[in-house]
């Protein structure tokens, strides 16, 4: 199946086509249908298959069909309620994606910071709301935000809302919301509570059940290095130029981190490129293409911008920054050791993102194995006992940073 044959409208297969995507994942292949008919769903499936999208695109396609002349302004239709401030921002983007040849807007709201500019973008009209508990339940409170017009509802990780105790928010929420409405459940466990609060929510509705991906590929090896901030950047080159024959995808948290790492290994005559929401269709095109066939060795990206990419015999994935939603984690290793090759991943870790290594290790079931000491090694916060001097699998000097082999003739390498 085909994004083509959901029968959807010009402009969102447009932005689809655009951001590299021609086939649904099997989340977005089962619910796309159930809500394009209208009906409400309970999807009971893990962050990273889809799921944004899966619900993000019907939505859009039945708005879309609906806007009228644009007379007066926007009102709120529709509501998607997040736990945390990374996936409301990831979530919003991804609708200014899919959205982006439409004249539909949407803005995102999340505590932590001051209410003044959520409030204009609010006062100027919204079609689409994406918004964390807290925030939401106090602009609602102070009369910024009414859901007169409210037609489409996404609760999104319900479970997670639990755990970080949104619950009563969330039923306050629910107990606003006009009853005329789709509804859209997501959480990736379900147990007592998030059962009966998706039966408070949900009319009539249909499920859909992914099941969770292999942890980790088995063809992976794994590493982690304990580097400082400051110090990554400096680990990055030292193994590029251990590895200067090898196509490396490099993931960063945010689009501006991508453009800095792009600047610094241009500085070490490196020859890179990045690719994110901000860059156009044919900057992203060019630098994919160019990776593909093998004249650019190093292509750096964000979460998002990294779907469309398909290489075959991409040998290492070096996650600069952890990701902070553990599931991204499985997304981006799974992106080597393909077909019959087998890759490695290696991600730095800064004290500040030992959490989310711990996140990761829960969700693998296993320890990502410890690399040995490194030349980068001051300020790197390394409190583990073990450090193990490979990664899983099998021996690999030459990826070891504190290989006394390495040297800078590779220093030129891929330079223009």
């Amino acid at each position: 199946m085909t994004f083509k044959d959901l029968k959807l409208e010009p402009p969102i297969l447009k932005a689809l086509e655009k951001q590299g995507y021609s086939q649904p994942t099997p989340i977005q292949e089962q619910a796309i249908p159930i809500l394009l008919k209208g009906n409400d769903l309970l999807g009971v499936a893990q962050t990273g298959t889809g799921k944004t999208a899966a619900f993000g695109i019907p939505i859009l396609n039945h708005l879309l069909k609906e806007k009228s002349s644009g007379q007066g302004r926007r009102k709120i239709k529709a509501l998607v309620v997040t736990p945390t401030r990374e996936l409301a921002i990831q979530i919003a983007e991804n609708f200014t994606a899919y959205s982006q040849f439409t004249p539909l807007r949407n803005t995102v709201i999340f505590g932590g910071v001051k209410q003044s500019k959520q409030v204009a973008s609010l006062q100027q009209g919204v079609d689409i709301l994406v918004a964390t508990p807290g925030r939401l339940l106090d602009l609602m409170n102070q009369g910024y935000i009414t859901f007169r017009d409210l037609k489409y509802v996404v609760l999104d990780e319900a479970d997670q809302m639990l755990d970080m105790g949104f619950i009563h928010d969330v039923k306050k929420i629910i107990a606003k919301l006009p009853p005329n409405r789709q509804s859209l459940f997501f959480s990736a466990t379900m147990p007592k509570t998030i059962v009966a609060l998706s039966q408070k929510m949900l009319g009539d509705f249909e499920r859909v059940t992914i099941k969770p991906q292999q942890a980790t590929a088995e063809k992976v090896e794994q590493g982690v290095y304990f580097v400082s901030k400051n110090n990554k950047p400096k680990l990055l080159i030292h193994l590029l130029e251990q590895r200067p024959q090898d196509s490396v995808l490099v993931f960063s948290r945010t689009k501006h981190g991508a453009n800095k790492i792009v600047k610094i290994l241009d500085k070490a005559k490196i020859k890179s490129a990045a690719i994110h929401g901000n860059k156009s269709q044919a900057q992203r095109q060019k630098a994919l293409g160019e990776f593909k066939d093998g004249s650019l060795k190093v292509l750096v990206a964000t979460d998002i911008a990294a779907r469309g990419i398909d290489v075959d015999d991409l040998a290492l994935v070096i996650n600069f920054d952890l990701p902070n939603v553990s599931e991204t984690y499985v997304h981006r290793i799974g992106r080597t050791g393909r077909a019959s090759a087998s890759g490695i991943a290696l991600s730095f870790c800064m004290g500040d993102e030992r959490p989310y290594l711990k996140d990761i290790e829960k969700l693998i079931k296993q320890q990502v194995p410890r690399m040995g000491e490194h030349p980068f090694m001051e300020g790197a916060d390394v409190v583990d006992g073990s450090l193990n001097k490979k990664p899983q699998g099998r021996s690999n000097n030459r990826n070891r940073p504190g290989n006394k082999n390495s040297n800078n003739r590779n220093r030129n390498r891929n330079k223009k």
